[in-house]
């Protein structure tokens, strides 16, 4: 029996299943037919919806045996001594990692679109796959964030499967897509890769492994199909429009205007990452008419600059913004329509990343007058002084320090109906903010 032809098995059993990836993953075994049980430290509201969909899950510390499931898949965060995945090798289980699984998925799909860069990646994967919806399109997609309508996966057929191509731990270099996109590159992830350079690199091994590439004009040199503001671009945005922090452009195809394109998501960085959906699209055949209506429909991702309401009149927003190039470009976005203060409340997201970026941070973060700086959400990471958010707070001029929800209420007391809160990061923060709105 082929052990990589996942059709060949009947049940399948994710570790962490939880996770945004992993729980689109096990969506699609249940879409197929599929027995799916999993386990998760905590219960979310992806867990719920598995269960609901028919997924036996298990959250909390309670260990559950694998032995009756055909198929064993790890998350990034499960250690080797996991004591389901030891089980899972001591019965010479069949065993994958979500990155092989992922891949093993994409084999179902007679065209693959893998979507790759440091920032934007669920933005510009979502806004794609409301295209090919208002195109109707006999496509599925795995989405690494919480899109408004679609949540993180969409089941319509088997011609394009388009998803997000991760670089943690080289990932995206198990796929093999039809078309890659990278929509940029910067320093991130620098303890798998070690360097800049290591990095790049491995975007050009991404590249050299589809059949078709779209980059970003001038992000550095890999050719394929390119997109940006630059006239030297294959597909250029022009004639931009702000109203409200939401932006309207027009587009050209080489030399040739195909129409206009109205977002209705905040932020200049959106136009971007629209334009890299409009190429794509427009290399599978896509009416402009259909990439208009399908840009617009798009509504957003869960903590994408999502609203979640006001304390005590002031608007409160949360964003995934976790690395000094998404703090910028969010914090430019806040200000387009800001009337009085900004209030930010910032939580670091691993120590290697603020260690490594240290220098960075403190740039973006220094200008800001009022600046909170929350404990630092570890994720797989044990505690570094160099890299805590401490450490941070301490070298920024006007910021304070918090390590609970009361330090953050005491901060943002004196917000008003004018001002804007932003709470960004990836970690806890956003269940933090939501209690506090709430």
């Amino acid at each position: 029996m082929d052990k990589r032809n996942i059709m060949n098995f009947d049940s399948f059993y994710f570790i962490g299943i939880g996770g945004v990836s992993m729980s689109a993953l096990a969506q699609y075994m249940l879409f197929l037919g599929k027995k799916v049980g999993g386990s998760d430290i905590v219960e979310s509201v992806y867990t719920t919806e598995l269960e609901t969909a028919g997924a036996e899950i298990i959250t909390g510390e309670t260990c559950f045996s694998v032995a009756s499931f055909d198929v064993i898949i790890y998350t990034d965060a499960v250690k080797e001594d996991n004591a389901q995945l030891k089980e899972a090798r001591s019965l010479n289980k069949i065993v994958f990692s979500r990155g092989e699984f992922l891949n093993l998925v994409s084999e179902n799909f007679k065209n693959v679109i893998a979507i790759a860069g440091c920032h934007g990646k669920t933005t510009c994967t979502c806004m794609l796959a409301h295209i090919f919806l208002a195109a109707n399109k006999n496509f599925s997609a795995h989405i690494g964030g919480r899109d408004k309508v679609l949540k993180n996966s969409y089941f319509g057929g088997a011609e394009w499967f388009i998803t997000e191509a991760c670089e943690y731990k080289k990932n995206f270099l198990k796929l093999k897509p039809d078309i890659a996109v990278v929509l940029n590159t910067g320093a991130d992830h620098l303890e798998c890769y070690g360097s800049i350079e290591a990095l790049r690199a491995a975007y050009v091994s991404f590249i050299a492994g589809a059949e078709k590439c779209v980059t970003q004009q001038g992000n550095f040199s890999i050719g394929g199909i390119t997109f940006g503001l630059d006239t030297s671009a294959d597909y250029i945005a022009e004639n931009l429009e702000c109203n409200s922090g939401k932006y309207t452009f027009t587009v050209r195809e080489k030399n040739e205007v195909l129409g206009k394109v109205k977002l209705d998501v905040y932020g200049e960085h959106n136009v971007k990452n629209a334009l890299a959906a409009i190429t794509v699209a427009r290399m599978a055949g896509v009416e402009f008419s259909d990439i208009s209506r399908g840009i617009f429909n798009f509504k957003g991702v869960e903590r994408r600059f999502e609203k979640l309401g006001t304390y005590d009149g002031a608007i409160c927003i949360a964003d995934y913004a976790h690395h000094p190039d998404e703090i910028a470009a969010t914090l430019k976005t806040a200000e387009t329509f800001v009337k009085g203060k900004l209030y930010v409340i910032f939580q670091p997201h691993t120590y290697s990343r603020t260690k490594a970026l240290f220098k960075e941070f403190l740039e973006v973060l220094n200008p800001i007058e009022e600046l909170l700086i929350y404990k630092t959400f570890a994720a797989r990471e044990y505690f570094d002084d160099d890299g805590s958010a401490l450490t941070l707070y301490q070298n920024i001029k006007h910021a304070r320090y918090g390590d609970n929800a009361g330090d953050i209420c005491d901060f943002i007391s004196r917000a008003g109906e004018t001002d804007v809160i932003l709470f960004l990061g990836a970690g806890d923060i956003y269940f933090i903010a939501e209690k506090i709105v709430k």
